[in-house]
């Protein structure tokens, strides 16, 4: 975050601690099935399979979304694989919403359109773009929606121009 920078919020979800846990599980499992034959061959899936899962975990830890002064930065972490930024020129009004038990969590399509960048809970902000829509999770909906409000005014943007 930059001292120039007027939003920024990190939301932590419990499902990694469910990925972690089956990390673990699958590495204790490598460990003991290490002289089952094919010792090598089933130890080794379980372990690669316990690595997937432990990225998979510290890549969902949290979700946090911060201004960058002409964009909205979106970030899962702390192992920053998956990310996004939305310049505020492209946003043409941002609502607070909630997400459908059918658009779950994680990153994907929505079957009402667009794509949901979730991470835990319901509560979230969508924004109407020039090109589609984006449903950002938070548990910070109202303050995230009003924060993005005011930079779309604060470029000049309003929902008139689009």
């Amino acid at each position: 975050m930059t001292s120039l920078s007027l939003y920024y919020h990190r939301q932590r979800g419990p499902l990694c601690l469910v990925l972690y846990g089956l990390a673990v599980a699958f590495f204790v499992i490598a460990w003991f099935v290490r002289t089952v034959p094919p010792q090598s061959f089933l130890s080794l899936i379980f372990v690669l399979t316990g690595l997937v899962m432990l990225i998979l975990a510290t890549g969902f830890h949290h979700l946090t979304v911060s201004d960058e002064i002409d964009r909205l930065r979106i970030c899962f972490g702390p192992l920053p694989l998956l990310q996004r930024s939305v310049l505020y020129e492209e946003v043409c009004r941002a609502e607070v919403d909630r997400t459908t038990l059918l658009e779950g969590w994680g990153i994907h399509l929505s079957p009402r359109g667009g794509w949901v960048w979730n991470l835990w809970g319901r509560d979230c902000v969508t924004l109407q773009m020039k090109r589609g829509t984006l449903r950002i999770g938070t548990d910070d909906a109202e303050n995230l929606a009003a924060f993005v409000n005011s930079r779309i005014d604060e470029f000049g943007l309003d929902a008139e121009e689009h």
